[in-house]
């Protein structure tokens, strides 16, 4: 490789991470969230490694520090369990990945308050309805919907929902 070659190279790779602690800034990214956009910019292959491997070095991505915080998030958002994991699963993590940051949150209780505190918000919903069996039927949907567990769902059915 000649000397110009080596110094576009260096530019290019100097412009990704760049790019790369810009986006990194604005909030915490996933590995594969900011191949993804470092690839949508035009960056090749090589180059989005490279950078990469140095956000890695540097501990700016950090896959389980962020699936952590990711399923924290989404839990006091009023998701379930089963969501959070589908939604760490389309953002590229591995199971061993989804389950450990899924330890700290996997508490049945955590769950069902959550599911609680959802239900409550979004009661108003279901007050109109007057025949109970319809009632726990949108309730059930809803729920599950948001990714809480049937046994959740159940028990916060059967402590009067």
């Amino acid at each position: 490789m000649n000397q110009q070659q080596a110094t576009g190279t260096s530019a290019k790779y100097n412009a990704a991470l760049d790019a790369a602690v810009r986006l990194l800034a604005y909030r915490e990214h996933f590995k594969g969230e900011l191949r993804r956009k470092l690839k949508q910019k035009g960056f090749g292959n090589a180059v989005v490694d490279r950078v990469l491997a140095e956000c890695e070095r540097l501990n700016y991505v950090d896959n389980r520090r962020c699936a952590d915080l990711y399923a924290r998030e989404r839990l006091r958002k009023g998701y379930g369990i089963h969501r959070i994991r589908l939604d760490l699963k389309r953002k590229g993590l591995g199971e061993t990945e989804i389950r450990a940051a899924l330890s700290g949150i996997n508490d049945a209780g955590d769950e069902l308050e959550t599911a609680r505190r959802v239900l409550e918000k979004n009661r108003h919903r279901y007050r109109r309805e007057p025949d109970g069996r319809k009632r726990r039927e949108k309730i059930y949907r809803f729920l599950y919907a948001r990714g809480f567990s049937p046994a959740v769902i159940s028990e916060l059915l059967r402590t009067g929902a």
